[in-house]
């Protein structure tokens, strides 16, 4: 009897299976020897807001000494950003042009004596407010992460491969092993986006790297080769590598090379549902990205290392984490896995990837971006949403003091309404320092008209009448960008003419409050913008109420685009190695020109922060502002704008850009500015599309009564 009771309380107290639900969350962390004594910062301890207002600034310092290429990439993309300052007085963040990306003495990258570089630093005050970028901490043979060759005090250390034990909550941030090849902007897109299905590949697991013989990192791909079969489950290793590696072989080393031999990389990658993530001489590797580029779903082997920006991105719906300890359990792990279950992480590495590690600007950037939001969250208590981070268009492409309306502003930062002005002059503006949001409304149900206006004719007096002849609209806001004076609120509203009740209208003097901004202020007066959808107008566009209207409700059901009716194209000219612009009509376009499109107030508000190279290009041209907001809002969503019916001899006047629109010098400079932006972000942004929306009925030859919009017919063209 003691027998039996003794051998029911053990089987008790043991541990059971892992279910599911517990392989997709990280096994506890080993503690690898912390071999630092390094001050426990925290924001609130090691970091000085005094200097971070409403819009933190990042300061880098000049260029002083040796700096590899990598880290010439990582300055250059921060020094170009919106997020940069050249005034140290006003900055709320530095960076250092100390290279500190390889603090392995054996790497021919390695830079010396960065300790005193540091400490000499104007405002390094023992690293306070200070950003730390490092890839490569150690060196051989235990590869300590402790051992940075430097002090970084107080600074906030963003780095690659760091565990657990050192990593400091709250206040460091953990980067992604990245290669010296990984572009500086634009990156490779996504591999697996076309495929909706969760379709099983050809392998069902796979590995190709090193082995390491012995020392730290040894144990895991020294057994891999018990899980190969050569069929599903491909973990193949070599011991080729490094200077004495026929000194160091095993028996098994001829054979393990042999088996390498026989599978590409890259073809292992595309074919492979799941991709071994094994920890190297340090807890990150390269392979990492390189599965989430391919859409391959990671499984880590690396207990204890801390993910890339774990701190926002929910990395339980992108990969599966797998444990050093039980490494012959690892086929069963991914057998398990359900085929939606497949499909939901291979869709997350494809998002993830695209938005935040495609390139070192991306990187970079994300690093920022949580860094500030720590800030904002300081000054409000708030801070966005994780499905904000986790969802496209991710946390880059969302502002964070940004909200449609009061009542949905993810940082609680707003200001009052503008007070309202005579109805004789146009309604003044706030001090351009302070933030501004809409004032509440419905988002969706009614839109903005945001009228470009250089000179008042009749062409703007028929479109004010048609505007408030509109079901949808719910104000007009007039950009005046003249040196007359501008028109006052009574006279416009007597161009309306007899209609129903007059609509809220708003004139801004885009000269007087926006000077310098030339065609870009017309989208600058976001505050008096109380919904979400912004029809972009020209003063001139030869719209229908029911045009308007029908753009709308098209607009509804595509909020993330462009909608509306003038359409242009993009093309490469190989023989200029160039991109090229087109007015053609034709049966594809990749641009809706907003001088008669609709528009989600957030693409208004990111295209006033977009790089400050960009806006400069636009205001030294005088041009090409509905180029930069078409190939912004193609940059966020990767699609194309929605392009209406349109009527045949529809015409866009090009007055603001003081020449013809048919005048060569026109295209020309429209080209230049394509090729800018491309330049910019690494890549063409823009899409292409051949989809035409069409008004239900509107060519179908019944009677004209029971046509919905049977005025855009009738209409004499």
């Amino acid at each position: 009897m003691k027998t039996e009771s003794f051998q029911k309380n053990y089987r008790t107290d043991l541990p059971s299976f892992a279910n599911l639900e517990e392989l997709y969350k990280a096994p506890s962390p080993l503690k690898r020897n912390p071999d630092s004594k390094r001050k426990s910062c925290r924001m609130e301890s090691c970091f000085n807001y005094a200097n971070c207002g409403s819009d933190p600034k990042v300061y880098v310092y000049p260029t002083d000494g040796p700096v590899s290429a990598t880290y010439r990439k990582v300055l250059s993309v921060i020094r170009e950003s919106r997020y940069a300052t050249r005034d140290p007085s006003e900055a709320c963040l530095f960076v250092p042009a100390v290279d500190t990306l390889d603090a392995d003495p054996l790497s021919s990258e390695h830079v010396a004596d960065v300790a005193s570089r540091l400490s000499r630093l104007p405002h390094w005050k023992n690293g306070r407010n200070h950003l730390i970028f490092n890839l490569y901490a150690g060196t051989w043979p235990d590869y300590s992460e402790g051992s940075l060759g430097f002090d970084p005090g107080e600074a906030i250390l963003a780095r690659a491969s760091v565990s657990e034990a050192l990593f400091r909550e709250g206040f460091d941030i953990s980067l992604p092993l990245f290669h010296k090849e990984h572009p500086e902007r634009g990156g490779t897109p996504p591999a697996a986006t076309a495929n909706p299905f969760p379709a099983p590949r050809r392998h069902l697991l796979a590995f190709k790297g090193k082995r390491y013989v012995h020392g730290i990192g040894s144990e895991t791909r020294n057994s891999l080769w018990h899980l190969h079969d050569g069929n599903n489950l491909i973990l193949v290793t070599t011991c080729r590598h490094g200077k004495s590696w026929k000194d160091l072989r095993d028996e098994r080393c001829d054979e393990d090379n042999k088996e390498y031999d026989k599978f590409d990389y890259e073809q292992l990658l595309a074919n492979s549902t799941f991709c071994l993530v094994a920890r190297g001489r340090r807890l990150g590797s390269y392979r990492f990205l390189e599965a989430l580029a391919a859409g391959c779903v990671p499984v880590l082997l690396s207990n204890g290392w801390r993910l890339p920006f774990d701190e926002r991105i929910d990395w339980r719906r992108a990969v599966i984490w797998a444990d050093e300890r039980l490494l012959l359990q690892v086929p069963e792990l991914v057998r398990s896995v359900p085929p939606e279950r497949v499909l939901a992480l291979r869709q997350q590495t494809q998002l993830l990837w695209e938005q935040y590690f495609s390139s070192i600007e991306k990187i970079v950037f994300t690093t920022i971006e949580i860094i500030l939001e720590r800030i904002m969250a300081h000054r409000t208590s708030r801070h966005r949403e994780a499905l904000i981070w986790n969802t496209s268009p991710g946390a880059l492409g969302t502002l964070a003091n940004y909200g449609d309306s009061r009542a949905h502003l993810p940082l609680g930062v707003c200001a009052p309404e503008p007070p309202l002005a005579p109805s004789s002059s146009p309604m003044p503006l706030p001090a351009p320092s302070v933030p501004l949001i809409a004032p509440p409304s419905t988002p969706g149900k009614t839109f903005t008209a945001l009228l470009y206006v250089q000179a008042t004719s009749p062409a703007l007096h028929k479109l004010l009448g048609n505007i408030a002849s509109s079901e949808f609209c719910e104000k007009v806001v007039l950009v005046w960008d003249s040196e007359r004076a501008a028109p006052s609120l009574k006279s416009l509203l007597r161009m309306a003419g007899d209609v129903r009740d007059p609509l809220p209208v708003t004139v801004v003097d885009a000269t007087t409050h926006y000077p310098g901004e030339g065609v870009s202020a017309r989208w600058q007066p976001l505050w008096a913008i109380p919904t979400a959808a912004v029809f972009s107008l020209d003063g001139d566009a030869p719209l229908l109420a029911e045009e308007l209207d029908f753009a709308f409700r098209v607009w509804k059901q595509f909020p993330e685009r462009i909608v509306g009716y003038p359409a242009r194209n993009h093309f490469w000219d190989e023989s200029k190695g160039a991109w090229g612009y087109s007015s053609k009509w034709g049966g594809s376009y990749s641009m809706v020109l907003p001088g008669a499109a609709l528009v989600h107030r957030a693409a208004l508000a990111q295209f006033a922060e977009a790089p400050p190279a960009l806006r400069l290009a636009v205001r030294r041209a005088h041009n090409c502002e509905d180029i930069l907001l078409n190939c912004l809002v193609a940059h966020l969503t990767r699609r194309p704008p929605l392009k209406l019916a349109q009527r045949r001899r529809y015409k866009t006047s090009h007055h603001r850009y003081k020449t013809s629109w048919t005048d060569p010098e026109h295209f020309v400079q429209r080209q230049s500015c394509l090729n800018t932006f491309a330049a910019a972000w690494g890549y063409m942004p823009l899409v292409r599309s051949v989809l035409r929306l069409d008004p239900i009925l509107f060519k179908d030859p019944v009677s004209t009564l029971r046509k919905k919009y049977r005025k855009m017919e009738l209409v004499t063209s």
